[in-house]
């Protein structure tokens, strides 16, 4: 399940993920993150991984392809999690998503606010 967090404004737009994802959740926030690319062409995101996440198959390749067609409208990606191997991920995938001018940095679950903070800085 996927649901927006209130502190989303303007072009930047935070969600939390819990539990499992499927294709149609997938395709409902990648309507959003659409819309608020057609909105503002670039946008930053915040992203709070539950414990308990899990993705169905296809719903990780429509978001993987989502993803590389729109890496020009993504300029602050923040990953916000408990899990250790996002940490690695992140950590493994910050500088290749600085190769295509994407700032990509992981916070503990403890530091949601900071987070909020650099997403939403200039």
């Amino acid at each position: 399940m996927i649901t927006q967090l209130p502190e989303s404004e303007g072009a930047t737009i935070g969600i939390m993920v819990t539990g499992k994802v499927d294709q149609a959740e997938e395709e409902k926030w990648i309507s959003t993150f659409n819309a608020l690319i057609a909105q503002h062409d670039k946008i930053n995101v915040l992203v709070l991984i539950d414990d308990n996440f899990d993705i169905g198959l296809k719903a990780a390749y429509e978001d993987l392809k989502w993803t590389f067609g729109h890496l020009k409208h993504i300029d602050k990606l923040a990953i916000v999690s408990t899990r250790r191997v996002i940490k690695w991920l992140v950590e493994i995938d910050s500088p290749f998503a600085k190769m295509v001018n994407i700032e990509e940095k992981y916070f503990d679950v403890n530091e949601l606010n900071k987070a909020w903070a650099w997403v939403k800085s200039e």
